[in-house]
């Protein structure tokens, strides 16, 4: 890899990935990816919603269930609504699990 590519891929790299969720309400969040998780099998994603400025509009972190289309990788992700309590309970623990490894990783 040139140094050309290289400042390219750790430029990209360094760009916070974000993705637009259109709420029931009608209106649309900007919410930035904080991580995949995945727990027994199935994939969840961790998004932190934006404020205008693309900030962190506080604390709250939204998960929902992560599933591509391996046949059509161009196709986007479908985010699924986590029904059961004890599904979201077992994602809590998983980005529980995540931030240790975090702060450990910090240190």
């Amino acid at each position: 890899m040139s140094d050309i590519e290289r400042d390219d891929f750790l430029k990209e790299m360094d760009e916070e990935m974000t993705v637009s969720l259109d709420l029931e309400d009608g209106t649309t969040v900007v919410c930035s990816i904080v991580t995949i998780l995945t727990v027994d099998g199935k994939d969840y994603i961790a998004l932190q919603p934006l404020d205008d400025e693309g900030n962190a509009a506080g604390e709250d972190i939204w998960f929902y269930g992560y599933k591509e289309d391996e046949s059509d990788p161009n196709k986007d992700p479908e985010l699924i609504y986590i029904e059961s309590d004890e599904e979201l309970e077992a994602v809590y623990d998983k980005f529980d699990e995540y931030l240790d490894d975090l702060e450990f990783d910090e240190e």
